[in-house]
C-alpha cells in the first residue's frame, strides 16, 4: 500500500483527498469519482454561480414563485428546518443577504437602511415548504445551503470512494473532513485543528478512525472597522453580528453532523453553545476570542 494525495479547488476552497491504495491507477480512480461528486454539488448548490441550479431556483422569487425539488434537495431542506428549530431561529438558510453585508471584504459598516432592506428578504418562517414544493414568496428572497453543503459533499465523496473500491482515505474540503476508512493497518488518520488567531498553526491534533471533523468560525471573514471586529455570522432576527466563539470544532459520525453541531454552537453563543455541545456528548474544541480553549479535545 502506498499513500497518494490529490489537491484541487471546489466550493470556493482548497481541497485535498488522500488514499492508500495498491497502485496510482486505483487511487486516481477514487480521486476522479470524489472530485466529480464535489463538483456536481458545487454546480448544483453554489450561491456564487449564476448557472447553478440554486440560482435558477431562486430567480423570480415573489408571491407566485414555486419550485419543485428533487429528493436530495428535499432532504437538505428538511435538515435545515430541523436546525432552524433547534437553534431558535438562529440557523437560517435565507440569511445570506445579511451575511453579505457584514463580510470582511466590504470594509465598512452597513447602514441601518441596508440592514432593514436585507431583513425584509430573510426568514425561514416566510418560506412555504411542503415537500416537494418550495415557495419563496418575497421578491429578492434566496436560500442557500452554505451552512451544510460542504460537509454534505465531503460525506458524499467518501461514499463514492468506497463504492469505487477504495476504503482507506480521507476527504478534506477546506478543513472539513470525512473519513473514507482508516489506514490499511487500522490506524486512524491524524488531523490538525487551526488556531483562529494564526490559522497556519495547529492548536490541536485529533485521531479520526471514522466519521468526520468540521470547524465553524469567524476568523477568516470578520469585518474590522476602526479597530472593532464584527463577525460575519449574523443573528437573522436582529441583522447584527453575534458575539460567540472564534471557532468550534466537532467530531461526529459524519461530517454533516459535525458541521451542524459546530455551527449551532457558534450561533448559540459561548454559554448556551458550550452547554449544547456538552449535551450532545460529541468530542469538541471551542476557542474564544482571547484564544482560551475548552472542550473534550485536548489542545496542544
Amino acid at each position: 500500500m502506498r499513500l497518494y494525495r490529490f489537491a484541487f479547488s471546489s466550493m470556493g476552497c482548497p481541497c485535498e483527498v488522500q488514499f492508500e491504495a495498491e497502485d496510482e491507477a486505483t487511487a486516481r480512480r477514487a480521486y476522479t469519482v470524489a472530485r466529480a461528486e464535489v463538483d456536481r454539488l458545487d454546480a448544483k448548490y453554489s450561491h456564487y454561480r449564476s448557472d447553478s441550479w440554486l440560482a435558477r431556483a431562486c430567480a423570480g422569487a415573489g408571491p407566485d414563485h414555486t419550485v419543485d425539488v428533487d429528493a436530495e434537495t428535499a432532504s437538505l431542506l428538511d435538515f435545515a428546518a430541523t436546525l432552524h428549530a433547534q437553534s431558535g431561529g438562529m440557523f437560517d438558510i435565507t440569511a445570506a443577504p445579511l451575511t453579505r453585508l457584514w463580510d470582511g471584504r466590504n470594509e465598512r459598516l452597513p447602514t441601518p437602511e441596508e440592514i432593514a432592506d436585507a431583513r425584509a428578504r430573510v426568514g425561514w418562517e416566510r418560506i412555504d415548504w411542503q415537500r416537494p414544493r418550495l415557495r419563496l414568496p418575497v421578491a429578492g428572497m434566496r436560500f442557500d445551503f452554505g451552512g451544510v453543503v460542504k460537509e454534505y459533499a465531503a460525506d458524499r465523496a467518501a461514499v463514492c470512494c468506497r463504492a469505487a473500491g477504495v476504503v482507506h482515505g480521507v476527504i478534506d474540503l477546506g478543513g472539513d473532513l470525512a473519513v473514507v476508512g482508516a489506514h490499511h493497518d487500522g490506524q486512524p488518520w491524524l488531523a490538525g485543528i487551526k488556531l483562529p488567531s494564526n490559522p497556519g498553526v495547529p492548536c490541536a491534533n485529533v485521531e479520526l478512525p471514522r466519521g468526520g471533523l468540521a470547524t465553524s468560525g469567524d476568523y477568516e471573514r470578520a469585518l474590522v472597522v476602526d479597530g472593532k471586529r464584527y463577525s460575519h455570522i449574523v443573528d437573522p432576527r436582529s441583522g447584527w453580528p453575534i458575539e460567540s466563539f472564534a471557532s468550534v470544532s466537532v467530531i461526529a459520525d459524519s461530517c454533516l453532523v459535525a458541521g451542524a453541531a459546530s455551527t449551532l454552537a457558534i450561533l448559540l453563543g459561548t454559554d448556551e453553545g458550550a452547554a449544547y455541545l456538552e449535551g450532545l456528548g460529541l468530542p469538541h474544541l471551542c476557542i474564544d476570542q482571547t484564544g482560551s480553549a475548552s472542550g473534550s479535545i485536548a489542545r496542544l
